[in-house]
């Protein structure tokens, strides 16, 4: 899933703590980034789960990434003020908390049968992430050199892909294996497996407490006059953050119910999660391809071809059943990989003194993840599923227009 940096301006001197194992440390860092990508990809899972549970249209399962995506918007920059006042290792750890505590919510959501309870409990389980997200970004980019620190980010953001690859498998076993027809059975196959993250959470967060991390100090911003929102590549870029999160996110969110039921009738739930998991593998095998693709082909150039691939394939998967639906869905994954990355740098691509501002309003647009599926969601309920990845079309086609002009400079 989508990794964010609210704070692109630091001091190059802004480490301290001389002789401390960075490596050490990176790995620390890293174990989060795998699991708030984890974490966001069992919505995934759990969306079909609560579906049948609480016999819910798809309209009212897309509310679990509303209200988690909403998150972003409302928690992006509250949780920039905390960790200005209280640091970014104890930002890690509050961050890891509240998630833990999120997650561990789930237990009396589940015993109370009450989908309110369980939206709650994905709110706060993304706030923590929110916070996590804002807080481990900067670190991971001091950690070395400012001259390898695109080579770090990109490390950890491949463990974050390594993330939602794996949770589709391990939510399938644990949650969609449930086969029983008994309400109380089935709402209470959610309750050990958020038992356990809300435990690992606490762990990380107890390490990360007593473990002794470089400090990183923000040189203070030189004031830039006028606003980022005036700048036109920068508000279109958020646009596209926008659309690509949307897009994404509703399509990962639609998988196991258009295997199933819903569409193309070729799986249960738990089998079909198998295949959610190779349409996150692909976008983490996408990632390393396009880095090296990128090394001699522009950025722009890139994102306009996947664009152009993954309409094409959505339109493919509308036109047809069976497993060439299927695979041409799949492999969305391998396309979208590089998107998110690319429209950020270059809507971020020279703005100077305005850049930490821009980062924060791109940051804003991952609300897009909230929005967009649950337009999807209303025209699912009327149209048929595979009709409703027409939003997604729409999405796609706006990124096009971004790589091909809408990324260019006034």
């Amino acid at each position: 899933m989508v990794s964010i940096n609210t704070n692109s301006s630091k001091s190059s001197s802004g480490l301290q703590a001389s002789g401390m194992n960075y490596r050490g440390a990176l790995a620390l860092l890293t174990s989060l980034f795998f699991m708030w990508g984890f974490l966001t990809c069992m919505n995934d899972i759990l969306i079909p789960h609560l579906k049948g549970l609480f016999d819910l249209t798809i309209t009212q399962a897309m509310l679990v990434q509303f209200t988690f995506f909403g998150a972003y918007f409302l928690m992006s920059l509250p949780a920039g003020a905390i960790i200005g006042k209280i640091g970014y290792k104890m930002g890690i750890v509050s961050g890891l908390m509240v998630a833990g505590i999120g997650a561990a919510m789930f237990y009396p959501a589940a015993a109370l049968h009450s989908y309110g309870f369980f939206l709650c409990a994905f709110f706060v389980l993304a706030s923590g992430i929110v916070v996590l997200q804002v807080a481990a970004n900067p670190y991971v980019a001091e950690l070395g050199t400012p001259e390898t620190a695109s080579s770090r980010l990109n490390l950890t953001q491949g463990f974050n892909a390594l993330g939602t690859t794996v949770a589709p498998i391990f939510g399938g076993w644990l949650i969609l294996e449930n086969s029983s027809q008994d309400l109380a059975s089935k709402a209470a196959a959610v309750q050990m497996p958020y038992v356990g993250l809300a435990l690992a959470l606490v762990l990380i967060a107890v390490v990360f407490a007593f473990v002794k991390l470089p400090k990183i100090q923000d040189s203070e911003e030189a004031k830039a006059e006028g606003s980022a929102w005036k700048i036109r590549h920068l508000i279109l870029g958020a646009v596209g953050i926008f659309t690509y999160v949307g897009a994404e996110v509703s399509i990962g969110s639609a998988l196991v119910m258009y295997f199933g039921d819903e569409g193309l009738h070729l799986f249960g739930e738990a089998d079909a999660a198998k295949y959610v998991s190779i349409f996150w593998g692909g976008a983490m095998v996408g990632r390393f391809i396009g880095s090296a693709v990128m090394q001699k082909i522009s950025a722009a150039k890139v994102l306009a071809f996947n664009s152009v691939m993954v309409t094409i394939l959505i339109v493919i998967s509308m036109l047809t059943t069976g497993y060439v639906a299927l695979w041409s869905i799949v492999l969305v994954g391998l396309f979208n990989s590089i998107m998110f990355p690319t429209i950020f740098t270059l809507a971020i691509d020279g703005l100077g003194k305005h850049t930490s501002q821009g980062s924060g309003i791109l940051c804003l647009a991952i609300v897009g993840g909230a929005v967009v599926p649950m337009i999807m969601g209303f025209l699912a309920d009327r149209f048929g599923l595979a009709n409703s990845f027409v939003v997604a079309i729409v999405c796609y086609a706006y990124i096009l227009y971004y790589a091909i002009k809408g990324h260019k400079h006034n």
